[in-house]
């Protein structure tokens, strides 16, 4: 559940490759339009999705996905790594 009020909510997405952050575009990076209502209200429960786009042009490689969601404060609502092996 949310520990903070916040008006809107962005979403930063990484890939993490030898301990550097890529930033990695997504198409709809903001919360509100990915499942989440707002405003966020403190200690409410939300549910988000969102996609994230593996483009032919990509290279074959493993890596770790960082995707985190911050407030209007630029601070953190959560964070996420996931081990991603993209293969051709």
């Amino acid at each position: 559940s949310a520990e903070t009020e916040s008006q809107g909510s962005k979403a930063r997405v990484y890939g993490e490759m030898l301990h550097v952050d890529i930033p990695f575009p997504i198409p709809e990076p903001d919360g509100c339009k990915s499942g989440i209502q707002c405003p966020i209200q403190k200690g409410h429960s939300y549910s988000y999705l969102n996609k994230l786009p593996v483009k032919s042009e990509y290279p074959s490689i493993k890596l770790i996905v960082k995707w985190e969601l911050v407030d209007d404060q630029d601070q953190m609502l959560f964070c996420w790594k996931i081990p991603v092996q993209i293969t051709s």
